[in-house]
């Protein structure tokens, strides 16, 4: 359950145990997740919704990219773009001291 929540991660694992827990007392999952966020003050179902869905995916028992490889895929993203905008300087230094070795030099 990654990312920039105005949630407490706390607050997120309770209210998908929540959901877990009291399942068997609503006639849908979708029941029983709205039931959830509105006890607990979650702005809408649908946010709750999407916890439990990572959480199920962390768990292993929904196929889909976990936490842990979602969050080691943008670390791996960010470093490439970092490693892209040095190769792009370097390049155009070595152009630049190429452009230099080949300019006929005077001596005075």
């Amino acid at each position: 359950m990654p990312g920039k929540s105005p949630y407490p991660a706390e607050l997120r694992r309770r209210a998908v145990r929540m959901v877990a827990e009291v399942r068997p007392d609503y006639p849908t999952e979708w029941a029983t997740i709205n039931a959830v966020a509105t006890k607990l003050g979650i702005g809408t179902a649908e946010t709750l919704r999407t916890w439990v869905r990572q959480a199920q995916i962390d768990e292993g028992s929904r196929p889909g990219r976990t936490t842990d490889e979602s969050a080691e895929l943008k670390r791996l993203r960010r470093e490439n773009a970092e490693l892209r905008r040095a190769n792009e300087i370097l390049k155009a230094a070595s152009a630049f001291f190429a452009a230099e070795l080949d300019r006929p030099h005077t001596h005075s």
